[in-house]
């Protein structure tokens, strides 16, 4: 009885002292690399007494990014979309060409040349195209309107761990040969300790969504950020040839015009200004003033445009339906549809034909929004 009541304070003390867990930490915390040797001698030594016992929290709460299981080809959650959260929220507007004639059929072909496969055991990133839907192909088509994915998987590896090792190794180096490795000798080991590390890193997937309105002639991009949308731009360039996509210039530079909207107080035909506006000196101090969920003076607009500023944001409303910031480089951020889209908004009776509602409202609506701004910018600027 005595042995039997010890155990489990000596289990208490075996978990303190070797982590067999190691390989799970919250996210808040670092993995270090005296952990992880703590951990594999903790498993010579202990063998099964607790394998069958310890369970590993939820992925969603931990990262698993030393885990002896290769968590990297587990399957990331399907998109699934239930509510107008399917919206894009960022807008980055290209032109199709001229030349552009791909049917569904014909544009699903040539993206499964870089169709989204998990990357290999030792590669950081991997791309390729995936479904927008988990039912549909590669390019989902309603009326004239393509909707596509493009995935990204990128392994967690940080610098400090990699770092971590790397110093541990160095030791044991300097141990053996008698001095400190010099800075070539360190970045071999770098280098070493990265690709030891890669297969049993933990992978991450990211998707970047692309909107083709092949009536309009649209291409856009829901991405804040001008790195994801070059990854796009450069997965289609590689299946698409001629390059059907071009870049949008209007006559009236946003810059210009946002400043004249908010010098003469006129907004155009079908837009209102709202509270976020930001002014950004042209000069090489690039001083910007900012003013957010607050209302511009029209005094202090001109005293800021005398001092050589221009607006470079602006949020807006079109027709009472869609809010959204403009920026100088055309860019629309912070899209959202208002109340007046949400309350006429009929629920489905499936998932599904709800999808097919939702896109179909999405791209009616940003469709006319873009043919609006477009010609308050003085319309399209031709070559």
């Amino acid at each position: 009885m005595e042995i039997m009541e010890e155990i489990p304070a000596l289990r208490r003390r075996l978990f303190r002292r070797f982590p067999i867990g190691a390989a799970v930490r919250p996210a808040s915390k670092i993995i270090t690399a005296d952990a992880v040797f703590r951990k594999t001698r903790s498993r010579k030594a202990t063998g099964l007494l607790f394998g069958a016992t310890i369970k590993r929290p939820p992925a969603s709460h931990t990262i698993d990014a030393f885990a002896d299981g290769p968590l990297s080809r587990r399957p990331p959650p399907s998109s699934l979309h239930t509510d107008m959260s399917m919206w894009f929220k960022n807008l980055r507007i290209y032109r199709l060409a001229p030349s552009w004639d791909f049917k569904p059929e014909a544009l699903e072909e040539a993206l499964e040349k870089l169709a989204f496969r998990p990357g290999a055991a030792t590669d950081m990133t991997a791309l390729g195209w995936v479904g927008a839907r988990p039912e549909s192909g590669l390019v989902y088509a309603l009326d004239g309107q393509y909707l596509l994915n493009l995935r990204v998987e990128k392994k967690l590896l940080p610098t400090t761990v990699i770092n971590q090792f790397a110093r541990a190794r160095a030791q044991e180096i300097e141990e053996q040969q008698g001095y400190k490795p010099g800075r070539k000798q360190m970045k071999e080991i770098k280098e070493l300790v990265t690709d030891e590390l890669l297969p049993k890193a933990f992978s991450i997937y990211r998707d970047t969504r692309v909107w083709i309105d092949t009536r309009g002639r649209w291409l856009v991009v829901d991405a804040a950020a001008a790195a994801k949308c070059d990854e796009v731009m450069g997965a289609l360039a590689k299946v698409l040839d001629p390059f059907p996509v071009m870049p949008l210039y209007t006559e009236i530079s946003p810059a210009s015009a946002m400043t004249s909207w908010l010098i003469s107080d006129e907004p155009p035909v079908n837009f209102t200004v709202d509270q976020d506006t930001e002014l950004r000196s042209t000069n090489e101090t690039r001083a910007a003033v900012r003013y957010v969920r607050q209302t511009v003076e029209l005094d202090d607009v001109r005293k800021h445009v005398e001092a050589g500023k221009q607006c470079t944001r602006l949020a807006l409303t079109w027709a009472d339906r869609v809010s959204f910031v403009l920026t100088d480089g055309l860019d629309l951020k912070r899209v959202a549809p208002l109340d007046v889209l949400q309350e006429g908004r009929v629920p489905a009776a499936d998932e599904a034909e709800q999808f097919d509602s939702d896109f179909a409202l999405m791209c009616g609506e940003l469709s006319a929004l873009l043919d609006d701004l477009v010609g308050a910018l003085g319309g399209e600027k031709k070559a």
